[in-house]
Formats: structure tokens, sequence, C-alpha cells
């Protein structure tokens, strides 16, 4: 059985990748921006008829929340219209696609854990792109998986884990704000989510939301990294607005996972358990 898997050099699929080598079975493909460019839209027909492959985990995504405000086009092309071509060939060859998007399709304002039916409205251009590729792969692969996911770090890539660390390294004080309210995810335990849902639970379909557990700031995110780390700089928190940021955030993003854990039959790890184990990782890289 073939599987793509798009977003190489991103967190997820870095992720699917080193789990992959104990899945010698399938014929795996992982691409990058170099063998897929998702913003050749022409491209994308002729890559998927060459592989064929029976099932496409979409990682790849145009991710950057600020510029994609001054590249509002490539974004959607990137995160919408893509999509529409990758689901448009999953539905007519019926292939299997499972397609990642994230909590910015909300808005922040409803103060409950969000769930897969809460009203969408999101406040940046990529969250508005993220969405319409939702809406679209849905529309033309009623077979297709979404999971929407928040807060995604690893030991691969660049994420506000590794970022906390290399800042509380080398700073007496920083600062991290404290007013928007979510919960991380462990990329590595979403690559096994997708894994278990790809081996026993093809013919699902619709959206479902994945992270971690725990209800947290990303303030005291960074006070769990400093402590399970081990280090010594001083963590200030401050409210959004005192960062030069061009694309508003949501301020409550976390998500209710009672449909997964369900549907799947997941028992979903609390955020500090999966981030010790990622620190472990990421320590032993650096000889610590």
């Amino acid at each position: 059985m073939k599987v793509l898997v798009t977003g190489f050099n991103g967190q997820l699929a870095s992720e699917l990748k080193k789990i992959s080598y104990g899945y010698n079975n399938l014929s795996w493909t992982f691409t990058s921006k170099k063998d897929l460019d998702l913003s050749k839209l022409n491209t994308i027909d002729i890559y998927l008829n060459n592989l064929d492959p029976c099932i496409i985990i979409n990682c790849a995504a145009y991710t950057n929340v600020d510029k994609a405000e001054a590249e509002a086009e490539l974004a959607n092309r990137v995160n919408n219209k893509a999509v529409a071509r990758i689901s448009k060939w999953t539905s007519e060859n019926k292939k299997k696609l499972i397609h990642i998007s994230t909590d910015y399709v909300f808005d922040g304002s409803i103060k409950v854990p969000l769930c897969e039916e809460s009203r969408t409205n999101p406040i940046n251009e990529y969250g508005s792109s993220k969405l319409k590729g939702e809406q679209v792969c849905l529309n033309n692969d009623p077979n297709s998986i979404i999971i929407r996911t928040s807060w995604l770090y690893s030991e691969f890539g660049k994420n506000f884990l590794k970022t906390i660390i290399e800042l509380m390294k080398n700073n007496d004080s920083v600062n991290v704000v404290n007013d928007q309210l979510g919960s991380p995810t462990s990329a590595n335990d979403l690559a096994n989510v997708i894994i278990k849902i790809m081996f026993n639970y093809r013919s699902i379909s619709g959206i479902f939301h994945y992270s971690n557990n725990g209800e947290i700031t990303w303030y005291e995110f960074a006070k769990s990294i400093k402590e399970i780390f081990g280090l010594k700089a001083e963590l200030i928190g401050v409210p959004s607005k005192e960062f030069k940021i061009i694309a508003a955030r949501p301020k409550y993003s976390l998500l209710n996972k009672s449909k997964i854990k369900s549907t799947f039959k997941l028992k979903i790890p609390h955020y500090k358990t999966s981030l010790k184990n990622c620190i472990k990782i990421i320590k032993k890289k650096q000889n610590i």
C-alpha cells in the first residue's frame, strides 16, 4: 500500500517519517516543497497520477501566520486551492485523504472547549485559508478525514518549545503571552493517532479535534518547559498586545476531544507527560 505524506520539512511529517520505519510493509513517500510544490496547482494531478497513492496525509500548509496577511493569495493557493485539487483527485480515484487543519479557524470568542460543530470565524488570513481548505476538502471528498490541532511542537522543525528553550538559555528574562488559552499538541502523539486511523478506521470520515489534555496559556506552557528542562531564566507573563504581531490570534482555542476519543478509542496523554518525553529527546540530542 502506497502512502503519500506531504510537508516533509514540517514537524508532523517528520514525526510520521520517524514512525514509518516500523511499518516497512508500506510504501512511504515523503514530499517536501522541492518534490511537490502545492503552490503550483497544475503539477498536483500529474504528481498524484504518477505516484497513485492509496492514502494521502496532507501535512503541507502555508503556516506563517503574520506573513499570510501580506501573502493572502499564496496562503489561499496552498491551504485552499491545492487542497481542492488533492481532494478532487482522492474522490475521483477512490483513495483516502487525511488532511491537517488548525484551531485558527475559530475566533476565540467562545469560552468553552470547542467541538467540531462550534461556529468558525477566523480572524486572520491564515485561519481563513485553512477554513476554506476544510470546506472544499469535504465538499470534494466527503470520505476524507480532517484533523484540527493546536500549538504543535516536536523535536523537529521550528516551534514554541524549541524557541523558548533557546531564549531562556541566552537571556536572563523572557516575556511570554499570558492571555491566549488552549492546549499544546505533541506532533509525535498526533502522528501515532494518524497511523492508528490509517490502519483501523479508513471508512470513517469528517472533522475531528486533537490536542493533548490540559488547559493552559502560552505563559504556563513556558513555565512547564522551564521546570522540566531545568532552565533558570525568569519568565514574565505579558498580554498579547505587548508583542508586535501583525495577525490577530484567537484568545481561546481549547479543543474538545470527545469525538476523536470515542470514535477511535483513544487515550489522550496530558500535555506534561508528552512534553517530558519530547524534552528528554531534545536533551539527548544536545548531549545534556
